[in-house]
């Protein structure tokens, strides 16, 4: 198994290759193809074996190929409840109604004021009460739950759950003048 983990991990360059033709974020890329990674990791070792028996390398490519697509194109995938959510859903939000000809500064500190709305949201969550700003943080975490898996995690239900966070979010829209 060493030997396929070993091909697998030189991959890394033709998934790359591979996510890029999904997506022109480099760091969209980077995060598809580590879950990608880990997904063969996780992989039954079985199975993986069979995959690289049967077709060698290039099994294991079309294999990663497909995974990656799904990845960028399927709402339920892994990818987009760790990733895409949380930005594109949340905190891109912030930055769709600014015009190119609004930003007269540097791509640097237009980097520095998105870390700077972040660090207003923390400042906010810090006000909540401990209870809903647990649940939004272990929702957008980087290990990002889906509600069904949150809710068998705590034992709490899914509708509080959703009300909880919608309530939130509602919350920091209104207070940093997203609406």
């Amino acid at each position: 198994m060493n030997k396929i983990y070993s091909i697998i991990g030189g991959l890394r360059g033709v998934f790359m290759a591979i996510a890029s033709q999904y997506t022109t974020k480099k760091y969209e890329s980077d995060d598809a193809v580590q879950i990608l990674m880990l997904y063969f990791l996780q992989m039954n070792p079985e199975s993986l074996k069979k995959i690289y028996d049967r077709h060698g390398k290039e099994g294991l490519i079309k294999y990663g190929a497909v995974s990656l697509r799904r990845s960028f194109t399927s709402p339920r995938s892994e990818f987009y409840y760790r990733y895409k959510k949380c930005y594109e859903r949340e905190f891109q939000s912030k930055w769709d109604n600014v015009k190119i000809t609004d930003i007269s500064v540097t791509q640097d500190s237009t980097k520095l004021e998105t870390w700077e709305y972040f660090e207003m949201i923390d400042t906010e969550l810090d006000k909540m009460y401990w209870y809903d700003a647990e649940i939004y943080k272990l929702y957008y975490s980087p290990d990002g739950e889906t509600l069904d898996k949150l809710a068998k995690k705590t034992g709490i239900s899914r509708n509080s759950l959703f009300t909880t966070i919608d309530n939130i979010r509602k919350h920091l829209k209104k207070v940093l003048g997203d609406e």
